[in-house]
């Protein structure tokens, strides 16, 4: 994908993983992007990992692989900041 469809995609993954989240992220909208960036490459290789597939474009197994490496981004985040 080109870097306006990732700015699009992310955007959008992480619009819905802050939604999903219950604890109220900020960051603004480059925060959101990034999360949704991050999420989906993150995600992307987890899948790619266990289970053979990754994102691949704006499908709906992309768009759930990469809510779940947002959300996890999210969890991690969180248990860094509970640690300091």
């Amino acid at each position: 994908m080109n870097l306006l469809a990732w700015t699009v995609f992310g955007l959008i993954i992480g619009i819905v993983a802050n939604m999903i989240d219950p604890a109220p992220e900020r960051g603004g909208i480059v925060g959101t992007i990034l999360l949704g960036v991050v999420g989906a490459l993150v995600g992307g290789m987890l899948a790619n990992l266990v289970f053979g597939f990754g994102v691949s474009g704006f499908n709906l197994t992309s768009f759930i692989v990469a809510i779940l490496g947002s959300l996890l981004l999210l969890l991690i985040q969180r248990a860094v900041r509970q640690v300091e």
